[in-house]
């Protein structure tokens, strides 16, 4: 049997009845109460080591009685409970205080696990949280959409990484919007009103991606006109984004290092090192460990970048965040089109939700906004190029009659081939193909080309 004092705040009485009733079958020795007031005028009574928490509830809510609590320094732990999943409120409640959410329809299995661990921790004696920060809430709701299981892990993840300054890597397929959970921790921490900088690893070869990083002087190579400032700089206190930092060559691997280690660069051309405060975020499409191990990748960085890791489940696993994702995506882009209010008919919806998306977010934003240009009030099914009309964009040029072959045609496929032929690898792609990095990444925007990650 467990033991431990708890106290079950719900408005709902079937549903505050019933948890009190299982909890106190396990043992616990259970206080109920049906509002915030109620709970904290029996909270010197009770003294709680662990309250659980409706949210929504009439008068004070589950979040502001958290605040109540930080406040008045009470050692129980809060665990927050809602119906009304969403990335702001569980990135809030985290950041608070929140020692977890939970979404109903409630799982006993995880309430059983949560406060396991938690009187486990409390019996540990760890230390007390941190001081709750007290910047005023942002509204980052149309940062990211989605309240899959695996989302929400990733929101409560948000909440407890905004708050300190080591490395993240954040890891997922092309186009799952790990740039928009980068922003995210940097919009959350205390540092939200300095800089948030995004850099693509890919889209500049070493020699101007250093400039663009660390900066330069004057008369450091040709066009030097004066001295320039790079992100680390302009950044101050703020937040770096390194996108597809598995792509970087192994010499400026050696300099990122030096910059996590000794959190100092040095610009091109300069004499002396300068200071950078900046927060580093990573985000890449590479599996790391894949490439550490082939000797492409410098494993002390690795281990210096994944100080702290999230990983984005590519669309495919997270379904049910489809229609959801669908209808916030479209009703950006018929306010952007000037279109009024569009809708999915069902066959449209059932055809987003049985798709694979391998290009993910990003690739579900491209078909919508391809599909609303023609639409009138309805997203018409025919406008949708996916499944086997995708690959039919996608096919091989007909080169029986060569002057029914475009020019970009013949060119699109060959791009896609020869990066199929590298695994997704711009860098060994371009190579192949004769251009550069960043010409390979403009033709592929151009084209709308899913790379093969």
């Amino acid at each position: 049997m467990k033991d431990g004092r708890l106290l079950v705040v719900d408005d709902d009485d079937a549903h505050r009845k019933t948890l009190a009733g299982y909890l106190t079958r396990q043992g616990y020795r259970v206080t109920a109460a049906d509002s915030a007031e109620q709970a904290l005028t029996v909270l010197a009574d009770a003294d709680p080591e662990v309250i659980l928490s409706d949210i929504r509830m009439p008068g004070l809510s589950g979040i502001e009685l958290l605040e109540k609590l930080t406040d008045s320094e009470h050692p129980a732990d809060v665990i927050l409970i809602t119906a009304f999943e969403d990335m702001q409120t569980a990135v809030e409640a985290m950041k608070i205080g929140a020692y977890d959410y939970l979404v109903k329809p409630l799982d006993l299995d995880r309430i059983d696990a949560a406060l396991e661990r938690c009187f486990w921790e409390r019996r540990s004696q760890r230390q007390a949280p941190a001081p709750a920060m007290r910047e005023p809430a942002l509204d980052l709701r149309n940062l990211l959409v989605g309240s899959d299981p695996k989302m929400i892990e990733i929101y409560k993840l948000i909440g407890k990484l905004a708050a300190v300054r080591t490395p993240v890597l954040i890891r997922g397929e092309t186009g799952t919007g790990k740039e928009r959970i980068a922003h995210a921790i940097h919009a959350h921490s205390p540092n939200s009103s300095e800089p948030f900088m995004a850099v693509n690893c890919t889209a500049l070869p070493d020699t101007l991606l250093e400039s663009e990083l660390f900066g330069h002087v004057r008369g450091a190579f040709t066009g030097a006109v004066g001295d320039r400032k790079g992100r680390f700089e302009l950044a101050g206190k703020g937040t770096i984004l390194l996108d597809e930092v598995g792509d970087v060559s192994s010499a400026f691997q050696a300099k990122l290092l030096r910059v996590l280690q000794e959190r100092e660069f040095q610009p091109v051309g300069a004499e002396q090192p300068r200071r950078t405060e900046a927060r580093v975020i990573a985000a890449t499409h590479r599996n790391i460990e894949d490439l550490v191990e082939a000797g492409d990748f410098r494993e002390d960085l690795y281990f210096r970048l994944r100080v702290l890791e999230i990983v984005v489940p590519p669309l495919r696993e997270r379904r049910g965040d489809i229609p959801e994702l669908a209808q916030h995506i479209l009703r950006q882009v018929s306010t952007e089109m000037g279109k009024g209010e569009l809708v999915i008919p069902r066959p449209v919806m059932e055809k987003l939700v049985t798709y694979d998306w391998p290009g993910n977010v990003r690739e579900l934003e491209n078909a919508l906004t391809r599909a609303a240009v023609h639409a009138q009030g309805a997203i018409a099914e025919e406008n949708l190029f996916l499944g086997d009309a995708e690959r039919a964009t996608t096919a091989a040029p007909d080169l029986s009659d060569p002057s029914q072959a475009s020019l970009e045609s013949m060119e699109r496929y060959h791009i896609q081939r020869v990066l199929a032929k590298t695994g997704g690898h711009k860098a060994n792609a371009a190579k192949m193909l004769g251009i550069s990095r960043p010409r390979l990444n403009r033709l592929i925007e151009k084209y709308d080309i899913t790379v093969p990650r």
